[in-house]
């Protein structure tokens, strides 16, 4: 056979190397089909954002209205959650208390992340004497309890949303700063950083081009993994009376306030409690999706 004759199939097979590029819907068909859960846990997720921010559009009853007349009332129609020993909607209240809920797991973790994440970074990047007196503050915030540094702080702050937001927010600094420099340890021996290095680069200037933009996958899926902890914090802490403060409808409140009522009005406690434990194991399961796909290996299995 003529080498012309194979000329053909070797440009053949070499156009169907070649790798075609997908569009952003195929690439979220591909990961929904590839991991299911955390597809389902990002949508639902999602609709429960969109349902407390659309809470006036979603009830017409005013979650903190009292209506003696209607206390303790079964799920209905007029009423689909029932109503609480106030008489309150607690639909009303299952979907304006989701928002200090989440309003506290999203910025307790972006501000620990912050803090956190350039702690971890000067911390590995300088080393020395700076990493060891940085990690050791770290190693003795890690040596509590996250939720019990949490109560320390708000009983010391006072109950509040704002203070709920730092106290969560502070026990999760030592997290972020210790994966965070584990990855720039790594990425300081990198033969691209050497190189900066070597022709006099800026430290900021590394910094910012090659340790920031390698530490965005293993911080969004930390990220994830805390949101959850910290919405699960932001409802203990409200159970405890240390959260947002009545008559505010809280997730966490109204299972503390509807605890007693548990085997005569079951319902009261039943529905915070279901939107707690749903939204905590969608944004988990969402966690899990995103650490598979960012995995450089557990994606090559999954193509």
């Amino acid at each position: 056979m003529s080498i012309s004759n194979l000329s053909p199939t070797t440009n053949t097979a070499s156009e169907q190397r070649v790798p075609v590029k997908t569009g952003a819907v195929q690439r979220v068909a591909r990961l929904a089909r590839n991991n299911e859960l955390a597809f389902w846990g990002a949508v639902v997720f999602v609709l429960i954002v969109l349902a407390t921010m659309a809470a006036p559009l979603l009830t017409s009853y005013d979650p903190t209205k009292i209506d003696i007349p209607s206390r303790l009332l079964g799920p209905s129609l007029t009423h689909p959650f029932g109503t609480d020993e106030f008489g309150r909607d607690l639909l009303a209240r299952v979907l304006y208390g989701g928002r200090p809920v989440l309003i506290t797991g999203v910025l307790s973790v972006v501000v620990g992340m912050l803090i956190g994440t350039a702690i971890g970074i000067v911390s590995g990047y300088r080393g020395g004497r700076v990493d060891d007196i940085l990690m050791r503050l770290m190693d003795i915030m890690l040596s509590f309890p996250a939720i019990l540094l949490a109560i320390l702080i708000v009983a010391a702050l006072g109950a509040g949303l704002v203070n709920t937001i730092i106290a969560i927010a502070f026990s999760m600094i030592p997290v972020f700063a210790r994966l965070a420099r584990s990855v720039v340890l790594v990425l300081v021996l990198e033969q691209y950083v050497l190189a900066s290095r070597s022709i006099g680069a800026a430290d900021g200037w590394i910094v910012l081009r090659h340790i920031v933009p390698n530490l965005i996958p293993p911080i969004i899926v930390q990220s994830t993994a805390m949101l959850a902890i910290a919405i699960s914090y932001s409802a203990a802490l409200s159970f405890i009376g240390l959260g947002v403060e009545p008559p505010t409808p809280d997730w966490g409140l109204m299972v503390s306030e509807g605890q007693r009522l548990i085997f005569d009005a079951p319902h009261v406690p039943f529905f915070p409690g279901i939107a707690i434990t749903l939204t905590v194991l969608c944004v988990n399961y969402l966690g899990d999706g995103l650490r598979d796909h960012l995995d450089p290996i557990m994606r090559n299995r999954q193509s």
